[in-house]
């Protein structure tokens, strides 16, 4: 049972399709599109593809991104399903005020990201980190509770507040330097270290809470300009919430169901 899943962030859609809904599966096909381009999927990029028999897919773009996607699906016979967050799913446990509140994406990235570390046989605290247009620093116990976690502007987001807001600062991206001498690396390494010190910060308190220490895994378009400045070792990982939703959809597309 071939099974397709998208993540719909706030700049692009990706998506791949599996020969069937679990993780290890093969990969068939993939791709990405930036939001713009949604209504093009199914004339090109989806327009070859054999037709997937289940699809679940996260988003956090809105309504409005979410009918287009949908309308782009009705090339194919399948039902779209989008995750929800709850107050547990996959052997993960919610620990937020308002489970349904809770982004999506947030969600699934952190049940990929747990049982990534499960599947090595090692149950330990976990930092989850997700690196895109917005950053989020998710805390994770031994037992699968989400204790909760940080949202922070991603880099673009921080140097645009300090474009619209300083007169006369319009500079080019620079480089991440211990002792930036220009404003172009002043600004570049001031976002990447802001992100880096909430990230340490988050690793503190989950050690703290636990008694134990902390793996990190870091995820998103932006995670591998990150990972070479961060004060705690962080496993990148491409992909994270479509593990998520590979082990999501192995417990709602049960075998039975497969055959």
């Amino acid at each position: 049972m071939s099974f397709l899943a998208i993540d719909v962030g706030n700049t692009r859609l990706k998506w791949a399709l599996y020969e069937a809904p679990y993780r290890g599966a093969a990969v068939l096909a993939q791709g990405a599109e930036f939001l713009e381009n949604v209504d093009k999927l199914a004339d090109h990029a989806w327009a070859s593809l054999t037709p997937p028999d289940r699809m679940l897919g996260c988003i956090v773009a809105g309504e409005a991104v979410k009918r287009r996607v949908e309308e782009q699906m009705e090339i194919w016979d399948v039902p779209p399903k989008w995750v929800v967050s709850t107050q547990a799913e996959a052997g993960l446990h919610n620990g937020y005020d308002h489970p349904t509140r809770l982004g999506s994406d947030r969600w699934v990235a952190m049940i990929g990201a747990r049982h990534r570390m499960l599947s090595r046989g090692e149950r330990s605290p976990l930092i989850v980190v997700m690196v895109g247009t917005a950053v989020t620093v998710e805390a994770i116990d031994p037992e699968g509770v989400f204790l909760g976690g940080l949202i922070l502007p991603g880099h673009g987001i921080m140097l645009r507040a300090l474009e619209s807001g300083t007169a006369g600062l319009h500079v080019p991206t620079g480089e991440v330097k211990l002792f930036p001498t220009n404003t172009s690396d002043a600004l570049t390494s001031g976002g990447t270290y802001a992100i880096a010190g909430a990230v340490a910060r988050m690793v503190d308190h989950l050690r703290s809470h636990c008694g134990q220490e902390p793996q990190c895994v870091m995820t998103g378009g932006a995670g591998w300009k990150m990972a070479p400045s961060m004060s705690v070792r962080c496993e990148l990982v491409d992909n994270l919430i479509f593990d998520g939703l590979l082990e999501i959809a192995a417990r709602r597309f049960p075998p039975a169901e497969q055959a």
